[in-house]
């Protein structure tokens, strides 16, 4: 409750971004306006360019929706961009339908300066994920040479045999399902390389397709997602104008109830810091009070105050670097993991 609190009035008492489209919190967009949508190279190739401050992410699958998997890769896709120090405000899952997905990515594409999807491109039916998304942006599916051999290399590579044994010079129907994950969205007025990244060709053949300029389209297996994401910092981390982002955690045996007056007036007082306030309890335990922010020495000058009026005890400093090798943290004396 604490943390939307702050980030309205952080969003109040800030000045208007210097970057060009509009945020999601300051408007939305209608059905009726995307549907009216024109695809712009000139847009994408701006937006491809441009530093990086808000992300969103896209989750595809009715296997999410009914249960049948437990969805992961949103999760894994906050803690990286939290580590990079990218502002992750929306998360979105949605089924295998075209009208969603179409409606979703436009929507997210203009809102946010990088988007995330995970799910739906593999070899069956219900992979629509590249199909939709170019017909998003009016874009056709065109083979992509080079992610296209590198596949033929890896498979040649197989350590099962009879995989290692398909031939892709006789036409099937594996071979089109195989052809299909390498169909990408493309825009013959734009460079190849600014549309699709290999960004673990060492290890896989699959491609980060990149269309509109900000959306990077992952598969939804969750091994697959993390790698292929942490192949994208190299690209990515540059236009990322941050050193990252910085979590102290404090726990209190006080009550929500008790701490609410306060914590508001911390969270009033912290907004034009660019610092987040967030409670978050445990049934019958204790409460965990977090702050987030990029200035560390801002960070610790208030944590006196915070232990003080709390009853509190310091946890954690935690400064991530990369998701993949787990947080840094800077534990106080006698403190626990959270």
């Amino acid at each position: 409750m604490f943390s939307r609190l702050n980030q309205v009035a952080r969003h109040l008492l800030r000045p208007m971004p210097h970057y060009g489209h509009t945020s999601a919190a300051a408007s939305s967009v209608s059905k009726r306006s995307l549907s009216n949508y024109r695809y712009s190279s000139l847009d994408a190739s701006e937006r491809q360019k441009k530093n990086i401050v808000t992300g969103a992410c896209l989750i595809i699958g009715n296997e999410i929706l009914n249960g049948k998997t437990k969805e992961a890769n949103s999760h894994y896709l906050a803690k990286w961009c939290f580590s990079l120090g990218i502002s992750l405000l929306r998360i979105d899952i949605i089924p295998d339908v075209e009208d969603d997905i179409i409606e979703a990515v436009r929507r997210l594409s203009h809102n946010y300066d990088i988007v995330v999807t995970s799910g739906g491109i593999g070899p069956t039916h219900d992979d629509i994920t590249y199909e939709s998304i170019a017909k998003a942006f009016h874009l056709p599916l065109v083979l992509h040479g080079e992610a296209y051999s590198l596949m033929k290399k890896k498979t040649a590579e197989h350590r099962d045999p009879v995989r290692a044994a398909f031939n892709f010079d006789v036409p099937s129907k594996e071979l089109d399902g195989k052809k299909k994950m390498v169909l990408l969205p493309h825009d013959s007025s734009r460079p190849v390389e600014d549309q699709a990244i290999l960004a673990c060709r060492d290890k896989y053949w699959v491609p980060v397709s990149v269309v509109n300029g900000n959306v990077y389209i992952l598969p939804g297996i969750p091994e697959l997602f993390k790698h292929l994401l942490d192949g994208l910092t190299r690209h990515i981390k540059p236009r990322v104008q941050s050193n990252g982002k910085i979590r102290v955690t404090i726990k209190t045996l006080q009550p929500e109830s008790q701490m609410a007056d306060y914590l508001t007036g911390l969270a009033k007082r912290m907004a034009p810091k660019d610092i987040d306030v967030g409670s978050y309890p445990k049934f019958q335990v204790e409460n965990t009070v977090v702050l987030v922010g990029e200035d560390r020495a801002e960070l610790e000058t208030v944590i006196p105050e915070i232990l003080e009026n709390l009853e509190g005890t310091l946890v954690s400093i935690e400064m991530p670097e990369n998701p993949d090798e787990g947080e840094t943290e800077v534990k106080a004396p006698g403190g626990e993991e959270s």
